[in-house]
């Protein structure tokens, strides 16, 4: 498996756009996007305007398709609008699970 983590930080009162452009990837994108397995949205305890999303995908093949595409490019164009800044990514391959 293969995936990404991404740091953000949601503009004050875009924490809900945020939201509905997740449920909108699981809808209308994901069913879509080879591949594309799940993931999570953490708001932090420690600094709640952090965000951390954990997304996994089946292969680093099917992730780098979905990262390269230009439906995916809209789609990160609607979620940087909702935020204070361009997130940080991490991506790399997931060598367990517990």
């Amino acid at each position: 498996m293969y995936g990404t983590v991404a740091r953000l930080r949601p503009k004050p009162g875009q924490e809900q756009g945020v939201i509905e452009y997740v449920e909108y990837w699981v809808r209308e994108r994901k069913p879509a996007v080879r591949g594309a397995l799940g993931g999570y949205v953490y708001r932090l305890d420690n600094d709640p305007c952090t965000w951390l999303f954990a997304i996994v995908f089946q292969d680093r093949e099917s992730y780098r398709a979905n990262a390269e595409s230009a439906a995916m490019d809209a789609d990160y164009r609607r979620l940087r609008a909702l935020l204070v800044e361009s997130p940080v990514w991490e991506d790399g391959e997931i060598v367990g699970q517990f």
